[in-house]
Parts: structure tokens; C-alpha cells; sequence
């Protein structure tokens, strides 16, 4: 009789151990489910704000196309005021005028006394354009095409801010080199 009661008793043990591992694993999954949902939300809606962003960006940058204007930059002021050690993008458009054609753009530093001005060489300074440098664009006749330049001037590269203005160029050309356009802004190392 006692063992009979012993095995009673081991059985019960055994489904009560069985049922609150089945409890804990329909609760993991739950959660793990729940997470997923969560994550999920997050992200959509990260992209649907970049998206709303982007459109607004575009929709800026084509109020500021008037008849005879063929490339802009979207700048208040057409300057760029940057930190050292921060990144920072600045967009832009290009409207075609012409016939559909491909066009090519280079972001070139303009201003022959940048390095006196900021302390430090040419070529430093248009290594601060990290990103955008340079690229190609298919625009169709009276299409606008956008882009985006990333700019970063490194920690302590300047020394004296004050003074530290320069001018670079968005220099627009045709497919086959000859000159479109080109729109000036200024960098204001801060």
C-alpha cells in the first residue's frame, strides 16, 4: 500500500512538473511573440517617418526651382554651420532643361584660400565631404533628380573656427563633360 501511495504521489509530481513546463512554455512564446509584434511596430513606423521626411525634403528643394534655376541646394542661406566631429548631409536637386541625358556632379572645394583660412591643406578640407562626392544621375527632360552630400570635419582639425569659412561648388555637367550648372554653398566650421 505505501508503495502504491509512493507511485501516486510520483505520478502527481510528474504532471504537476509536465503542466507548469507546458505553462512556462505557452508564456515564452507569448512573449517572444509579443517582442516581435513590438519590434516590428517600431521599425515600420521608423520608416514611414523617414519616408514622410525624404518627401518633404524633395518638396522644399522643388518650391526653390523658379524657370532658369537648374541645380539648387537646399542650405538656409546656402551655408552649412558644422561642428567638428559631427556629420551632417546636405541635400540637393537637378532639374533637366534639356533633352533626357545623363549628368555628372562633383562637389569641389572653390576657395583658393581655404587652407590659409583654416589652418590646414586643401586636400583635408575636401575630405570633409565623406559622402556625395561625386556621382551620375539619368534625368528626364523636366524631371528632378535629388541627392545628398554627407559632410564630417574631424575632431580638432581646426584650430582656429573663427576664421574657418569656405566655399564649395556642386559643379554639374552633361554627359558628354561640357558644363549644365553650378550652385556655391559655404561650410562654417564651428
Amino acid at each position: 500500500m505505501k508503495r502504491v501511495m509512493t507511485s501516486i504521489k510520483e505520478k502527481r509530481a510528474a504532471m504537476e512538473l509536465s503542466i507548469s513546463t507546458i505553462v512556462v512554455v505557452v508564456l515564452a512564446m507569448s512573449m517572444l511573440i509579443l517582442g516581435l509584434v513590438l519590434v516590428k511596430n517600431i521599425f515600420f513606423g521608423v520608416n514611414e517617418n523617414v519616408d514622410e521626411i525624404t518627401n518633404k525634403v524633395k518638396g522644399e528643394i522643388g518650391k526653390l526651382f523658379t524657370e532658369d534655376r537648374k541645380v539648387v541646394v537646399y542650405l538656409s542661406n546656402y551655408l552649412l554651420e558644422l561642428k567638428q566631429g559631427d556629420t551632417w548631409g546636405v541635400a540637393f536637386g537637378i532639374k533637366n532643361q534639356i533633352s533626357e541625358q545623363e549628368f555628372k556632379y562633383e562637389v569641389k572645394l572653390a576657395d583658393p584660400d581655404a587652407g590659409q583660412k583654416c589652418g590646414i591643406s586643401q586636400s583635408a578640407i575636401q575630405d570633409w565631404v565623406i559622402a556625395g562626392e561625386s556621382g551620375t544621375k539619368a534625368i528626364g527632360s523636366g524631371k528632378v533628380e535629388y541627392g545628398l552630400i554627407r559632410f564630417k570635419i574631424p575632431d580638432g582639425q581646426v584650430k582656429d573656427v573663427s576664421k574657418c569659412i569656405v566655399r564649395f561648388d556642386l559643379v554639374v555637367k552633361k554627359a558628354d563633360g561640357s558644363a549644365y550648372s553650378t550652385e556655391s554653398f559655404d561650410v562654417q566650421v564651428n
